[in-house]
């Protein structure tokens, strides 16, 4: 789809989707909310505006590879549950530290840090997914800076022309 309506509309629209999604992504302790519905609402901004602009777009403005965003995710909240272990409490137990900061103190917990990783998991891949999807046969994953899944070998033209009966 390449209409002017949606390409003027649909980088303000993803601006304001993303800004939602980190909103809905802090407020998710206190009220419904959180790391994965947050990750579904940015990965939606993003197949918006890779529907408007192309996929290679997307690629450049996340500029990362999706699935490294996922896998950076699962290591986050993977570590967020193995700081349980080494504090002495079960694993995925939430811990809190108060650092003062500008002479606040800041609740900082592990089970923040652990719904950023739901979010970047989801996020990652949820938008490797749509990519996948809106990529088009005109632009090879090659162009995009991704092996191709499948080679298909073409035959070959023959070099001689044929002889005509006549």
């Amino acid at each position: 789809m390449n209409t002017l309506i949606l390409r003027t509309v649909a980088p303000v629209l993803t601006a304001l989707m993303l800004l939602f999604s980190v909103f809905v992504l802090l407020r998710g302790h206190n009220e419904p909310g959180g790391g994965f519905i947050g990750g579904l609402i940015a990965a939606s901004a993003l197949a918006i505006y890779g529907i408007a602009f192309g996929v290679s777009a997307v690629r450049r403005a996340i500029r990362f590879h999706p699935m490294a965003i996922a896998g950076a995710g699962l290591l986050l909240a993977a570590l967020s549950g193995l700081i349980s272990i080494f504090a002495g409490v079960p694993f995925m137990t939430g811990l809190w530290i108060y650092p003062e900061i500008l002479g606040v103190e800041v609740p900082v917990a592990t089970v923040m840090s652990f719904d950023i990783g739901v979010y970047l998991v989801v996020v990652g891949a949820i938008t490797s997914i749509a990519l996948a999807l809106e990529q088009e046969e005109t632009e090879p994953a090659e162009a995009i800076g991704e092996q191709p899944l499948v080679r298909v070998k073409r035959p070959r033209k023959p070099a001689h022309k044929p002889k005509e009966r006549g």
